[in-house]
């Protein structure tokens, strides 16, 4: 229900979606009806006139019904897109909005197979609940108020037929549905390795475990299959037994017919319509045992997609201050641990003060902390304990949006985007001029290499930088830095070579 609100701007076409489906379903129904008439008082009545004039109105009707059945598919495919595209794009920025702590508790191949797996899943649960469930159940109760009117002893094969299907139904479906869970767990898990293996392929090779990553990658894989074989094996019974119910069903109604017509209660136009309505009754049941799966497959995924919209970020807005300074920083007694430490601290009691126009090297043992605590100055953690100033104003005190501002930071691992060179280096300032980039690039070093591109800086860079060397995504990484003109610059673990060339400039 929670995400029943994404419907909302799609409402109107949310309702005109049943009604022209009623359109075509009424169409489905008054076609037995009138193939019976031609059979028994056109073809037994040798009426060649009546036998036209009834086809022609079925041609209409099933014109008539078509188009219905077009707009109602039209109409649906409206609201459950739009749906799934506001669904999609609130996820989207919910995810943009945790902190690392968070994203890390998901894992990145879990959050994409919820951006994309899961609500393709709500999305179709919507457009079958729109159009399916309204065509399944009016034929379902329309079919056994036709059959009925044709002959109450009809009754007899529904009343035991229905009870038997429904059974099965609930019984199957009560056991498939914990396993959709279990699918979309083993799903994350492909998704992780595939994800790990893509961004860390060099490293992969470098170390030539490409066949134990095809091993990795096989267990998950095969563990997605067997998750996956447990629900269809289950499912598989489904389809034959209901089968098999109708086909007895239609053997029990020719039966009852046949006494029916030799004792001239009933004609063979109408029996033939009877078997028809029940093929629609009994296929109702069918196509809502089907939709009950992707329900049962959509309520999993809704689970999981409300888990990421309940998670309240971790880092919030601060109510805003002025700020007494500029370009300050001082660390008051911090102390941070992750999460996954078991409370072990990364940094203890730390305290010092960074003035206006300093520059201050942190030296350290690779894993003494280095990173976690520059990560801190712009918030992408919280101290545990103690407290962090910029600019004379407690961080936590700060809007996001201006604290990170003011922070210019150029990451250990340079990450790139699709797209040109200017693209890549504007990220600093996505305004600024052509000039005002290669001013960047060439305090970064950067102007050298970008501008030997094919089409210099509007040059395309492939994803994650994959057509540039290391050290050339870290001066384009630098350049974006620079062109911010932020007060304060961080370099995580930077050679004492790009600080002294940065210094000079």
């Amino acid at each position: 229900m929670k995400l029943s609100k994404y419907l909302k701007p799609y409402m109107l076409f949310a309702l005109l979606t049943p009604l022209t489906m009623v359109g075509e379903v009424m169409v489905d129904l008054l076609q037995p009806k009138l193939m019976s008439k031609i059979v028994d008082e056109g073809v037994l009545g040798q009426d060649m006139g009546l036998i036209i004039h009834t086809g022609l109105l079925m041609m209409l009707l099933i014109i008539i019904g078509g188009a219905c059945g077009v707009g109602s598919s039209a109409l649906g495919g409206v609201a459950s897109q739009g749906f799934a595209r506001d669904l999609r794009s609130d996820v989207f920025k919910k995810v943009m909005g945790l902190s690392f702590e968070q994203t890390d508790k998901f894992t990145t191949g879990s959050l994409v197979t919820r951006l994309t797996t899961d609500i393709t899943a709500l999305q179709q649960m919507v457009d079958f609940m729109l159009r399916m469930l309204v065509r399944d159940g009016i034929l379902f109760i329309g079919g056994i108020i036709m059959m009925l009117t044709l002959n109450v002893k009809f009754g007899i094969v529904i009343a035991v037929a229905m009870p038997i299907e429904i059974l099965i139904v609930v019984l199957v479906m009560r056991k498939a549905n914990p396993l959709y869970s279990i699918v979309a767990a083993r799903l994350d898990s492909v998704n992780t390795v595939m994800q790990e293996n893509v961004s860390g392929a060099r490293v992969v090779k470098a170390y030539v475990r490409e066949e134990r990553e095809s091993q990795r990658f096989g267990k998950a894989n095969e563990d997605l299959m067997q998750a996956n074989l447990r629900v269809q094996k289950m499912v598989a019974v489904l389809q034959p037994a209901l089968m098999m119910i109708m086909n007895i069903s239609v053997i029990a109604v020719i039966l009852i017919g046949g006494f029916q017509v030799q004792a001239r209660e009933m004609k063979v136009g109408e029996v033939m319509a009877a078997i028809t309505y029940l093929t629609q009754v009994l296929n109702g049941i069918m196509m809502l045992s089907m939709m009950f799966q992707t329900m049962s497959r959509a309520s999993a995924s809704a689970k999981r997609i409300c888990e990421v919209l309940d998670s309240e970020p971790v880092i919030q807005d601060g109510a805003g201050a002025n700020c007494t300074e500029k370009g300050t920083v001082s660390f008051r007694g911090v102390s941070f641990s992750y999460p996954s430490a078991s409370g072990r601290p990364v940094l203890s009691d730390i305290s010092f003060d960074v003035k206006q126009g300093e520059n201050v090297a942190i030296l350290g043992a690779t894993g003494s902390g280095k990173s976690t605590l520059v990560s801190m100055i712009p918030r992408f953690y919280d101290p545990v304990q103690g407290d962090i100033f910029v600019d004379g104003v407690n961080v936590k005190d700060m809007k996001l949006s201006d604290l990170r501002s003011k922070v210019g930071i150029v990451l250990q691992k340079s990450e790139l985007f699709s797209g040109s060179a200017a693209d890549n280096i504007r990220w600093g300032k996505k305004d600024a001029s052509l000039e005002e980039v290669k001013a960047a690039a060439e305090i970064a070093q950067a102007d050298e290499f970008v501008s030997t591109l094919p089409d210099g800086y509007d040059g395309i860079i492939a994803e994650k930088g994959a057509s540039l060397s290391g050290g050339q995504k870290q001066r384009l990484s630098i350049s974006r830095a620079v062109l911010k003109k932020p007060e304060i610059l961080i370099f995580d673990d930077r050679s004492e070579e790009h600080t002294s060339e940065l210094q000079s400039h």
